[in-house]
């Protein structure tokens, strides 16, 4: 084992992102965050993406693919266990929010094993769902992959809408299945976010190293 490899794993999701963009919204913003913290950082290594996550909301979507909280739960353990006899951790990047019980309940089996397991966020000021922050970086990331439709949908803090789309999913709170406003959305603006995003996440990662270091 290299004591000072940590290998960074993408995490994302296959779930509808409005009708402009694909089904892997969050894996492309994932994985490009994951590569760029591994230029960003000595000893980071790029290792394979987990792109099925806990989809579970946008089940009332088609394309919606999901492996559920349990079973990405036991994947994510299973992999760090996998990695002790060639890396000192493992640094996941998560793409999706609905993943995070998922990761919550992984790292709390890790820790006491004893493994070292560290989570980085996709974390952005913007709207919550296909809007206006996650097409601006798409348009950045991968603008071929971005329809000419782009709708308004709900509007108000996610805050607001969580506890209806926890109830009811994401097709009973936006039929678009957007939250935000995608008509605003430009190339400029998505690097400008990735650019703030993977300042933070080098930061965060960096910190979490030290303190086992």
């Amino acid at each position: 084992m290299d004591p000072a490899r940590v290998l960074v794993v993408p995490i994302g999701s296959v779930e509808q992102h409005g009708p402009h963009l694909p089904l892997n919204t969050d894996t492309v913003i994932a994985e490009a965050l994951a590569a760029a913290l591994c230029d960003d950082v000595d000893g980071f290594v790029l290792g394979p993406t987990v792109g099925i996550g806990a989809s579970g909301e946008h089940a009332g979507f088609p394309g919606t693919l999901s492996i559920g909280t349990e079973v990405l739960s036991n994947i994510l353990v299973e992999l760090v266990y996998s990695a002790r006899g060639s890396c000192a951790a493992v640094y996941v990047v998560n793409g999706h929010g609905g993943n995070a019980a998922a990761i919550h309940r992984a790292a709390a089996t890790l820790e006491a094993s004893g493994d070292r397991f560290g989570v980085g966020r996709v974390v952005d000021d913007g709207d919550a769902h296909a809007g206006h922050a996650e097409t601006s970086l798409i348009l950045h990331l991968a603008p071929h992959l971005v329809g000419n439709e782009r709708p308004v949908g709900r509007t108000e803090p996610l805050a607001t809408l969580l506890p209806e789309l926890q109830r009811h999913g994401m097709a009973a709170v936006s039929p678009s299945g957007v939250l935000g406003d995608a008509t605003t959305a430009s190339a400029a603006d998505g690097l400008r976010r990735f650019e703030a995003m993977r300042g933070r996440l080098a930061t965060a990662a960096q910190t979490w190293r030290e303190e086992w270091r």
